[in-house]
């Protein structure tokens, strides 16, 4: 298996040899992605996707996903740009952009076909098949914007994603916590994709709860891992790592400590 290797800072290309399912995945910032070949599943709590070879996708900012990467012929394939928020707002300041209102079109966004922008990612693949030659911060900063330009010349819709610089309102945290504690992040993430400073995220938890937010995700994780054992008859080792625990033996301790006895007593 060949791993993901860094062109840039901000640009990346990423090369498997096998199917790779990655888990928990914290997305900081909008990607711009293309497939060269094979094909990427994207999963989040509400939508999934699958980029095929050839097809390019805009990907949001702050959110959690899980990406399975499948080759073809032997190979997967593909090149991403992150758009991070200082260099937006640089365009932003130059270009005098503004937002007027907001953004309603679907957060992940597959784009069109644009042999503008195929063109543009043409003209990536010599760094990619030689990752040693890095490319300079000039020309890393000149391709970001060149990428972000074509974007708006294909969609130009996406201005109101793109430029929203508003600060994240507070969501439905209970709704969030349910639908999303099986991811294995740090709490701090949490807080910041429910809108919240860490302070806050731990005030508003106790309140919905009742009790801390680390011993709330274990008891859920443990009850979910109990459900899939008695009624499911599933083994650990099938699912612990998609309901949050970092290894099978931190589940196995975590399980006996919580319900007296081993999870191997209920496994099917």
């Amino acid at each position: 298996m060949l791993h993901p290797t860094a062109t840039s800072g901000l640009i990346f290309s990423s090369f498997h040899a096998a199917t790779l399912k990655e888990k928990c995945v914290f997305l900081q910032d909008y990607l711009l992605v293309l497939v060269v070949s094979g094909a990427l599943k994207f999963e989040t709590a509400t939508e999934q996707l699958t980029v095929q070879q050839g097809q390019m996708m805009l990907v949001h900012k702050n959110q959690l996903a899980e990406l399975t990467k499948m080759p073809h012929e032997g190979a997967y394939h593909s090149i991403i740009v992150s758009l991070r928020e200082e260099m937006l707002r640089r365009i932003a300041l130059e270009e005098k952009i503004e937002v007027r209102q907001p953004y309603k079109g679907p957060a992940n966004v597959l784009i069109p076909e644009n042999k503008f922008l195929s063109s543009f990612f043409q003209s990536l693949l010599p760094y990619a098949q030689a990752p040693e030659h890095k490319i300079t911060g000039a020309v890393t900063l000149l391709k970001i914007k060149e990428a972000v330009y074509l974007l708006l010349d294909a969609v130009p819709a996406l201005k109101e994603l793109l430029f929203d610089f508003s600060a994240p309102h507070k969501i439905d945290l209970e709704k969030f916590m349910v639908t999303n504690y099986h991811y294995n992040i740090p709490i701090e993430k949490f807080a910041r994709l429910t809108g919240r400073s860490l302070a806050g995220f731990k005030r508003d938890f106790q309140k919905i709860f009742d009790m801390a937010p680390r011993q709330w995700l274990l008891e859920k994780r443990l009850s979910e891992a109990r459900f899939l054992m008695e009624k499911k008859g599933k083994r650990p080792s099938d699912f612990y790592l998609d309901i949050g625990f970092e290894s099978l033996s931190h589940f196995s301790h975590s399980f006996k400590k919580k319900y007296g006895h081993a999870p191997t007593e209920l496994a099917g």
